[in-house]
């Protein structure tokens, strides 16, 4: 199976202690008032076996099957990687239009105000690369986040996912079920924060250009194009006559 990195995360071990938030933005360097995940407010777990339990739920970027931040991108600049199935965003590429914002059902985007484009959770990709976990995972105190490749029986995250398959908890909103790749153990607390996926029509992109130099682009191709359509509608359909001399031939 190909390989697909995620996270099985114990939501009745955290403790809200907040470090794998401010591990994150250090590792990251997340600006301002932003942040790439969370934990969600407490929340009363009453069932049988654990009566009157605060609970709460971490969260970031879910790494979704069905994203519906890729399809609403309109350069390509974010892309589910072929290699490990991380959401990613190609920098290069990102115009800042906020397409992909308003389409996450988890607000795991924000516009980053030094760099002018999309970011998000990437599993600490910088880390990655040089054989380390993401920072929220090395930091949390009581091991609720397990990361690794689902596929891989042999990886944290695999091993608690195969182990515990059938209780495992996807966070979804039932109208943009984006099959996310954070799946929780146990009594995750509210299921029901996702929103539905606001997905960009043609005029609401071309209104919300972040770049000028694009929007101009963008006309002087449209109106190349109907320069060409224009150009096809008025020449004749026939073909050129042919010239003969007086004896009948060319």
């Amino acid at each position: 199976m190909a390989k697909q990195l995620g996270m099985v995360i114990d939501a009745n071990a955290c403790i809200d202690c907040k470090g794998c938030m401010v591990a994150c933005k250090v590792a990251n360097q997340v600006p301002g008032d932003n942040w790439r995940n969370w934990i969600k407010d407490g929340a009363m777990d009453r069932s049988a076996k654990s009566k009157k339990r605060m609970v709460f739920q971490p969260g970031n970027c879910m790494q979704c099957d069905k994203p519906t931040c890729v399809t609403a991108c309109p350069t390509g600049a974010t892309y589910k990687s072929k290699a490990d199935g991380v959401v990613m965003i190609n920098r290069d590429l990102c115009i800042g239009c906020g397409q992909c914002i308003k389409a996450c059902p988890y607000g795991a985007r924000y516009r980053n105000e030094k760099l002018k484009v999309a970011d998000k959770c990437d599993f600490c990709s910088n880390r990655r690369e040089v054989g380390l976990e993401p920072a929220c995972v090395s930091t949390c105190p009581t091991k609720a986040r397990a990361f690794g490749d689902l596929n891989d029986p042999s990886s944290p995250a695999g091993k608690l996912y195969a182990a515990q398959k059938e209780e495992a908890v996807q966070v979804v909103n039932a109208q943009s079920d984006t099959d996310p790749n954070i799946y929780y153990l146990g009594a995750p607390g509210d299921k029901h924060w996702p929103v539905k996926a606001q997905m960009p029509s043609a005029f609401t992109f071309w209104k919300n250009v972040a770049d000028p130099g694009v929007k101009v682009l963008m006309g002087l191709m449209g109106v190349g194009v109907l320069a060409m359509l224009g150009k096809q509608l008025v020449m004749k359909n026939d073909a050129p006559e042919e010239h003969h001399g007086e004896d009948g031939h060319e």
